[in-house]
Order: structure tokens, then sequence, then C-alpha cells
């Protein structure tokens, strides 16, 4: 069973110039080639419909992966995005990630610097954007610090916060696989990227929920700082109810009815 996408998000926070929501996975952001489904985007121009007959241009700031949850936030204006797409590209904001990884990192505060590059560039890869460590990549750093270790199923898991400090593709993903500690669910990452293309060849099944545990992976935007005309602002979200229930020990709870975006609504 094929986890259900759902097109609906919660609003955190809303100014004149922004828009801060938390999304769901494995709600997609932008749209995408693969099929047509539901996506952030579509969800914020039908929220915004009066702000855009009155001029907005909404515009995705910081973008999540399809099976990363938690904090984005959205410009309303052309003026806005390019304001705040300096704040990070000049590292001025401030993000932390929960994740639940595999097994019991022996050290509770660590840091990674390795440089990561796209696999393809070395060798033939079957996975486009599979991102891989490699000395001539691109400067990359992580800092990671563990909440807590835990044992669910006669296996150990951990949840570590995350901290990235530059912001490359999927670099808490790789970083975490580079230690030794996947995160829970990562269909790339987690083992040689086969249960990503057997995913997307024929779809979840319940050997790939065996071997993966979670339907998506186990990582959440859970808060994010920038500074902002004079001061702060700090937006913070909580495990989602799958990432919580799973680290608490609990059955995690099945998502029901698909919620379909009415682009013509």
């Amino acid at each position: 069973m094929n986890l259900p996408i759902h097109a609906d998000f919660t609003v955190i926070d809303e100014s004149a110039d922004w828009l801060v929501v938390d999304k769901p996975a494995p709600l997609i952001v932008h749209p995408a080639n693969r099929q047509d489904e539901p996506t952030l985007l579509d969800g914020v121009r039908e929220l915004l419909r009066y702000d855009i007959a009155n001029g907005a241009r909404p515009a995705i700031v910081n973008r999540l992966d399809r099976d990363t949850s938690g904090i984005v936030v959205v410009a309303k204006t052309t003026a806005a995005a390019r304001e705040l797409g300096g704040i990070l590209e000049r590292r001025e904001a401030r993000k932390e990630y929960l994740a639940i990884v595999h097994g019991h990192p022996p050290d509770d505060q660590w840091q990674c610097d390795a440089p990561l590059r796209r696999a393809g560039e070395i060798h033939p890869s079957s996975i486009w954007v599979r991102q891989i460590v490699d000395p001539e990549g691109r400067p990359c750093h992580t800092r990671f610090t563990v909440e807590r270790r835990f044992r669910r199923d006669d296996a150990g898991f951990s949840l570590v916060r995350c901290f990235p400090v530059t912001g490359r593709m999927h670099q808490i993903r790789v970083h975490l696989a580079h230690a030794g500690h996947p995160i829970v669910g990562d269909k790339i990452y987690a083992g040689d990227g086969s249960e990503y293309l057997e995913w997307m060849d024929d779809g979840w099944s319940d050997a790939l929920a065996t071997r993966l545990r979670l339907p998506r992976h186990a990582l959440h935007a859970t808060s994010l700082a920038i500074p902002w005309h004079g001061g702060d602002r700090v937006w913070h979200s909580p495990l989602p109810a799958d990432l919580a229930a799973f680290a608490a020990g609990h059955p995690v709870p099945e998502q029901t009815g698909i919620v379909i975006w009415n682009r013509n609504a």
C-alpha cells in the first residue's frame, strides 16, 4: 500500500511578505514530471488567490524533499523572495531537523565536514539525484546532537537533532549514512539505493516495509530562525504523528484517505 498524498498543510505564521507552513510527507513542493499530483505550491496559490489577484507572486524559499516534513517558508512577493533567498545564501538562517536513525551513535555530539557531489559525475548512477561523499565535492558541514537512544523491535535507533550549516542537496541524509547511522525509511541512502528503484518501479510493498520500517524517511524540519527587519523570526514544528509514534515505540498510525487538490476549485 502506498503512503497517501495529502495536499493539506498547516499555516504556522503569516505576514504581508511571507507565509510559513508545516508541510506533511509525502507532499511534493513543486510539480514533478513523474505524475500529476497535489503539490504544496498548488495549495499555497489557492490559499493566496486573493493576494495573487492583487499582485502577489508566491515563491517557495526553502525546499524540502517529498518525504521530508516540516517548516517551509513561502515568499508572497518577488522582493520578499529575493530578500529571503539572500538570507539563506548568506547562511544567516538557523535550521534544525530531527531525524530517526539506525543504531546508537557513540558520541552525544559530532560534526561532519565530508564534501558531497552527485554520484553520476563520477560513475554511472541509476538514481540521478543520489549524492556521495567525495574529496573533490562541494564543501559541506553538518552538526549533530543525539536527543535520545532507544530500542524498538529488538533493534537500536536514535533520535538525532541535525544542524545543517551549508545547504547541499540531501546533506543530512548523506552525512548520517556516512557516519554509519542512516535515516530510517531512507530509500536512497539506507542501503545501496535498490529500495528506491524498487519503489519507483513497483510502489510500496511488504518487502520494502520489512527492510525500511517506514514508508518515508524519518526526517523533519523542526525549527527555522531568520533575521527579519531588525529582529529574529523563529518557527517550530513538533515531530508529526508517524515519527513520534515510531520514536515512542508505538504502532505507527496508518494514514487513510487521499486528499486530491482540486486545481479548478
